[in-house]
């Protein structure tokens, strides 16, 4: 079997993985984003309730802004959504500001990682507040918003490895070419490589990128 053989089947077997792993609960929420020792909100559990540990949500827009403002990682970015998702379910009035104040953001600089952050903020809220709850990211196209992202910022792994997640769920035709991109980048990009591995079961992406170089 040749290297191009050996890498679309690897391709071919994540496919399945992640699969799997679409059962598992809503795939932006439930699962934390390895980023090393980088910053980001504190830690907050799925069961989190408004005014459990102490956390000051009316903080919550500002503390993300600076996290996002300071770290260019898009890994960063995803956890500290995740978390700032978790915890703006928790006020509406919080979560509304979030969103909001990430779309001026966007609009006024109309950077690749502003659109990125505004799109994957409004398809988690999308996941996790549920039905019947004031969800601000109502009718808003996040995944459109992050696409467009991909687009101004050229090839990005770790974007690709965020448009997955949220194709599993919604616009599911664009998953695999998702899951394709992200799985290549793995190859130089050690976080992306352990994100990719810790959800996608027994055979790692490290195992699978093994195989396809000894095949190179």
């Amino acid at each position: 079997m040749n290297s191009r053989t050996r890498f679309a089947a690897s391709i071919a077997a994540f496919l399945v993985a992640l699969t799997t792993f679409a059962l598992a609960g809503p795939p932006m929420v439930c699962h934390k984003i390895e980023i090393g020792n980088a910053r980001t909100l504190p830690w907050v559990d799925l069961n989190y309730h408004k005014g459990n540990g102490g956390y000051e949500l009316n903080s919550l827009t500002t503390d993300t802004l600076a996290i996002l403002d300071s770290d260019p990682s898009v890994l960063v970015h995803m956890e500290t959504l995740r978390r700032a998702t978790i915890y703006a379910r928790q006020d509406s009035q919080v979560a509304k500001q979030l969103i909001t104040r990430l779309h001026a953001r966007a609009d006024s600089s109309n950077a690749a990682l502003a659109w990125f952050d505004l799109g994957y903020l409004a398809e988690t809220y999308k996941q996790w507040i549920g039905k019947g709850e004031p969800n601000p990211a109502t009718g808003v196209d996040g995944y459109a918003f992050v696409t467009k992202a991909i687009a101004m910022r050229g090839a990005d792994p770790e974007m690709e490895f965020a448009a997955s997640l949220i194709t599993l769920v919604n616009h599911e035709a664009d998953h695999d070419t998702h899951v394709a991109k992200a799985f290549a980048g793995a190859k130089s990009d050690t976080l992306l490589a352990q994100n990719l591995s810790s959800r996608f079961g027994d055979q790692t992406i490290s195992a699978m990128l093994t195989n396809s170089k000894q095949q190179d």
